[in-house]
């Protein structure tokens, strides 16, 4: 007999089990059986708790210039916080001219977010790429223009051309310090706008208006407009409530009960400007009174080595990434031991998002666990979004497998709705204190995206493990927008095939988008990973893209890959019979892209027709093209 495995005790709950309420129209809702427990009314309450109850325990915590961490405790924090809140009321801001935020994750940015929810000032984050990447500014010209900020923070003088060209002369520049200041105007930048230093809002002292302010926060302050990736439109304001931040971490510290009995501690990456970094992440640490150890790495071949120095040196209790983030620290654990018992020393739970964690990785990550302290780290995962603050069912269990999504969080209605298109597949619907009001100046987006109960329409598409056993809970089935049909009539469910391409082209895929929309056969535009290319040629790390697509092995392996694609397609719906390998990468200013390195199918199909158009010509000049040695045009 196969002895089960062993797994590290983790106490959880919350979603465990569900009511099932399966209505005439076909719909199904479903509720966790366990109440949603009391919530305070601001997430900086929080903060006043661990201040006056673990003043000197780390809140957050950066390296510095030589590499030493630099600490912030939980009473320092709120000093430091009621200080830059005294200076953010100087500036008039309100809803309609609000703090907006051009950073990466850093210890002054974690300081406005606090401030300004202390005295109810919204806070916009936004992706640094949208100021450092893109050339056309566009994504981060109409986030401003739909915000109106009062009031700009930039870390440093690197921001200041994307704020010259988009940012109103009248609104004023807060930089990180003198230095970035004095440096700015060296430059002869920012010559239109009043600019100031984050360290001169530090020495400010709390005032009564602080404390007035402070005590008109309340759940329905909007505590953040969090600005959606955007696929083929322009990204949407999401309005964050308080209510929406605390009910989301209480239903998290009901769900992952270990969070409660010992104060976490993450090293995490993950940006701000996003739910999952910004408002999950940063909120467990500050709801849970634990330290956030901000990691400067990014899970690419040249940010990845960061993170792993981190993780060597510190423990985390829980860890979070995205799924390449895994992948990079998995192959690292192959040959450094050290690096393995760090990781595995405490931690009680591993989470991804973004994506789907190769079945492949999780199991490499398993064998980690059992080498370095014989016992496997559960792997957990979520369902949520944007603008439910953001998790809304978790799978928790120790027999989960990639894709499973679980059951509903505690205070949260799930609603499984049948697409009435003839596709088949189910759409799940939230509603909950944790669900947005709304999109900001946006009344339009906002109404089509709930239904006439109330449910928020996500468009994501699930189905029950076992829909004779509802309680294994749900698997994700991909995007209902993102599913077409062939010129046969016959559907094609891109998520799930998507996600066997990406699992089987490992590790030279980095993506796939599929197409086929009213076509005879399915084709796949793939991203590839451009350093795995080159590590299976042998090519050096400056050799062209288009050099090393056309190298003989990664032509094969390609050639190789649509070959046992085909081969294992159960019909026209899972075969690709069309393969183009893009030498171009896929562009943020078009909105391809995320800065977490997610591929938007919408946008890449829409801004690439006329490559699609190619693609089906079935050009065999194209040097790009492959077609699976069964497959005849």
């Amino acid at each position: 007999m196969t002895t089960a495995p062993r797994y590290r005790a983790a106490s959880v709950g919350g979603c465990l089990e569900a009511t099932v309420d399966r209505r005439a129209d076909g719909s199904v809702v479903l509720r966790s059986t366990e109440p949603l427990g009391w919530f305070p009314q601001r997430l900086t309450d929080s903060l006043e708790q661990w201040a006056a109850e673990a003043p000197d325990r780390t809140l957050v915590a950066r390296r510095g210039p030589d590499g030493a961490w630099i600490r912030i405790g939980y009473a320092q924090m709120l000093q430091r916080v009621q200080a830059v809140a005294h200076g953010l009321l100087q500036h008039d801001l309100s809803p309609d001219r609000p703090l907006m935020v051009l950073s990466d994750n850093d210890i002054e940015h974690f300081t406005l977010l606090l401030a300004a929810m202390w005295v109810g000032v919204p806070c916009v984050p936004v992706s640094p790429a949208y100021s450092l990447v893109s050339q056309d500014y566009g994504k981060l010209r109409h986030i401003v223009q739909t915000a109106t900020p009062g009031l700009v923070f930039a870390r440093d003088a690197a921001y200041a051309r994307a704020i010259d060209a988009t940012v109103p002369s009248s609104v004023p520049v807060v930089l990180a310090n003198d230095a970035a200041v004095g440096l700015v105007r060296s430059q002869g930048a920012l010559t239109a706008h009043v600019v100031s230093s984050f360290e001169h809002m530090l020495q400010a002292q709390p005032s009564a208006a602080v404390v007035a302010a402070h005590g008109a926060v309340g759940p329905d302050t909007i505590a953040k407009i969090l600005f959606t990736s955007g696929s083929t439109r322009m990204p949407k304001g999401v309005i964050n409530t308080q209510r929406m931040l605390c009910a989301n971490q209480q239903m998290l510290r009901q769900t992952l009960r270990f969070l409660g009995e010992e104060p976490p501690v993450l090293v995490d990456w993950l940006p701000w400007n996003h739910t999952f970094g910004g408002n999950h992440n940063i909120g467990i640490a500050l709801y849970n009174g634990g330290t956030l150890y901000i990691d400067d790495g990014r899970p690419t071949p040249q940010g990845i080595a960061q993170t792993l120095e981190n993780l060597r040196e510190i423990a985390p209790t829980i860890y979070f990434n995205v799924p390449k983030g895994f992948e990079e620290i998995v192959h690292a654990m192959d040959t450094d031991e050290k690096l393995r018992a760090r990781l595995f020393s405490r931690a009680r739970a591993f989470m991804y998002a973004g994506a789907g964690l190769s079945q492949a990785v999780w199991d490499r990550l398993d064998a980690h666990g059992e080498a370095a302290v014989g016992e496997r780290v559960r792997v957990i995962t979520s369902l949520g979004m944007t603008e439910t603050a953001p998790a809304c069912t978790f799978a928790v269990g120790t027999d989960l497998r990639s894709g499973h999504v679980g059951l509903p969080l505690p205070g949260v209605e799930v609603k499984l709705v049948p697409d009435t298109s003839g596709s088949g597949k189910i759409e799940i619907r939230f509603r909950g204190p944790n669900v947005m009001p709304g999109y900001w100046r946006a009344p339009e987006q906002t109404a089509e995206a709930f239904d006439e109960e109330g449910y928020y329409r996500t468009g994501d598409a699930v189905r029950f493990v076992d829909e004779a056993e509802p309680q294994r809970g749900l698997l994700f089935d991909g995007r209902t927008a993102e599913d077409f049909k062939l010129s046969t009539g016959t559907f094609v469910s891109v998520g799930p095939l998507r996600g066997r391409v990406v699992m089987a082209g490992a590790p030279c895929v980095l993506d796939v988008v599929v197409t086929g929309l009213n076509r005879d056969e399915v084709g796949a535009l793939v991203f590839p990973r451009l350093d795995a290319c080159r590590a299976l040629a042998g090519l050096a790390a400056d050799v062209p893209a288009p050099d090393v697509l056309h190298h003989p092995k990664v032509r094969g392996f390609f050639q190789a890959l649509a070959d046992r694609m085909w081969r294992e397609a159960t019909g026209s719906a899972s075969r690709v019979a069309r393969w183009h390998v893009m030498a171009e990468p896929p562009s943020i200013d078009r909105g391809e892209i995320t800065d977490k390195g997610s591929i938007n199918q919408r946008a890449v199909l829409a801004h690439r027709e006329a490559l699609v158009e190619a693609l089906y010509e079935g050009r065999e000049a194209d040097p790009f093209l492959i077609l699976p040695s069964g497959f005849r045009p």
